[in-house]
C-alpha cells in the first residue's frame, strides 16, 4: 500500500502508532516460526514481544548498535508528551516503548526495510535469550 504522507509530516506518536502495528506483525510472524499455534497460545506468547516492558528492553539492547538518525527518532518518541500512559506501566517504560515504536515507525515510513528486518531480528533473539 503506497503511503500518502510524508514522514517529516508525521509526529513522533503518529509514528509509534504505526511502529506498533509493524512490530506486532514482526511478533506474531516469529510466534508462528517458533511453532506456536493455537490462538490462545499465539495470543499469550505474542503479548510476550509487544508489552510495554518487552519494547524498552529491546531498545536499551539495541542503542548501541543505532545510528545517529535511529538514535534521534528514538529521542523524539521518548521524549513526546503523551496524554496517555496506561496505569501498570511506569513512565519511563512507557517512554522508551514508545521511543522503540517510533523507531520501528520511522524505519517502516522511509523504506528502510533490510535495516527493520536487522532490528527486529535482534530484538525478537534478545527478548526470546532473557525470557528464559
Amino acid at each position: 500500500m503506497k503511503q500518502l504522507w510524508r514522514v517529516e509530516d508525521i509526529s513522533p506518536l503518529g509514528l509509534a502508532f504505526i511502529g506498533d502495528a509493524i512490530w506486532e506483525i514482526y511478533a506474531r510472524n516469529h510466534c508462528l516460526n517458533l511453532g506456536v499455534r493455537r490462538p490462545r497460545d499465539l495470543h499469550l506468547r505474542c503479548t510476550r514481544y509487544v508489552a510495554a516492558s518487552a519494547q524498552a528492553e529491546a531498545l536499551k539492547m539495541l542503542e548501541p548498535v543505532l545510528n545517529e538518525a535511529e538514535l534521534e527518532m528514538v529521542r523524539r518518541g521518548r521524549n513526546q508528551k503523551s496524554a496517555h500512559v496506561r496505569r501498570n506501566v511506569d513512565v519511563l517504560v512507557y517512554r522508551y516503548s514508545t521511543g522503540f515504536e517510533t523507531l520501528i515507525g520511522y524505519l517502516h515510513a522511509t523504506d528502510q526495510i533490510e535495516r527493520l528486518h536487522e532490528l527486529a531480528a535482534l530484538a525478537l533473539a534478545y527478548l526470546d535469550e532473557i525470557e528464559r
